[in-house]
């Protein structure tokens, strides 16, 4: 049994223990928040009564194997590395951190103290993406990726009227790139690798963070763009363009349905059966990490290429955040 805390108090935790509690060998033992009446409250919904306000705390506490980080972006990189140091396995959630840099670091600390570091992009995990993988030889040779993710977040609207919620707040280093634009950027990196030239811009709104983007990358033999908004919704879906035929990908974060259309117009339906909430499986691998004493080495590798596109994306786009000084 791997025995969890989490760090964070939000709808993306309730998702996050909702997904988990299928999990044989999860148990969720402790909750840290600001204040421990609030993680006293929040634990209380899951019959959890150890509750942290003291990171210290937490990161010593024998009570606890792994945690589960689902803080603003700009906290990820400082409690990765206390948890990390206090030799608890962290699943962080995406965007893992601020920048390059700072991933770098925590790994650093993580391979010191013996301990596994991951990033929680649940579409890479998922029955989806392998389906993906699987039949993306039906193809040919690939020469355009096109993957989109663009829903209208119900934040802006508060945005609109003036307050400035978490995820349009630039300080914590969040916005469009960072909050579902990564959903893009990362299984690019992990079907195909790191392109060899990267063009990007985007939609800046009055208080500095971006709204919306794209981003043109190319391979040399082969062309992708990446298209993210949260102040849109796109209706279109995601596509992967081969000499052969074009596979249909509905919902690039969570992968469900797959088309492929042939040259000669046959079509290939591709259904994917798995949890409804696909949480479930990156806790899943990562316990299994932690108990076959694997290392995560090839999760990290994308991670890292992912936050390469991202920095140099937001450098074109002239977005720079308080943890990149």
């Amino acid at each position: 049994m791997v025995k969890f805390a989490v760090i964070g108090t939000n709808k993306i935790t309730d998702r996050f223990i909702e997904a988990a509690k299928f999990c044989r060998n999860f148990e969720l033992t402790a909750v840290y928040s600001r204040t421990k009446k609030r993680a006293l409250e929040y634990g209380s919904k899951y019959d959890v009564a150890l509750a942290y306000d003291d990171l210290d705390e937490l990161a010593a506490s024998r009570e606890v194997d792994a945690v589960y980080i689902a803080s603003p972006n700009s906290f990820h990189a400082f409690q990765s590395i206390k948890m990390l140091k206090g030799k608890k396995h962290v699943l962080c959630e995406k965007t893992i951190a601020s920048n390059k840099k700072e991933l770098e670091q925590m790994l650093k600390v993580a391979k010191e103290n013996g301990v596994i570091l991951l990033e929680a992009m649940r579409s890479v995990f998922d029955p989806g993406f392998k389906a993906i993988e699987n039949n993306l030889s039906k193809l040919g040779t690939i020469r355009r990726v096109t993957f989109q993710y663009c829903q209208y977040s119900s934040r802006y609207d508060n945005f609109k009227k003036g307050i400035i919620e978490n995820a349009f707040n630039p300080i914590f280093s969040n916005g469009a790139l960072m909050d579902i634009g990564v959903y893009c950027v990362h299984p690019l990196v992990k079907l195909f690798g790191m392109p060899k030239s990267i063009y990007a811009n985007s939609v800046i709104l009055e208080n500095g963070v971006e709204g919306a983007g794209t981003i043109m990358v190319n391979y040399g033999n082969m062309q992708g763009e990446l298209l993210y908004s949260k102040i849109t919704n796109s209706k279109l879906p995601s596509q992967i363009q081969g000499e052969k035929g074009c596979m249909i990908i509905k919902e690039i974060p969570d992968t469900r349905e797959i088309t492929i259309i042939y040259n000669n117009g046959k079509e290939e339906h591709i259904n994917i059966n798995k949890y409804d909430n696909n949480m479930y499986y990156e806790v899943e691998e990562l316990i299994r990490l932690i108990q076959t004493k694997e290392n995560a080495d090839v999760y990290n590798k994308c991670s890292l290429m992912e936050l390469s596109i991202m920095d140099e994306a937001r450098r074109k786009m002239g977005i720079k955040f308080p943890a990149d000084v």
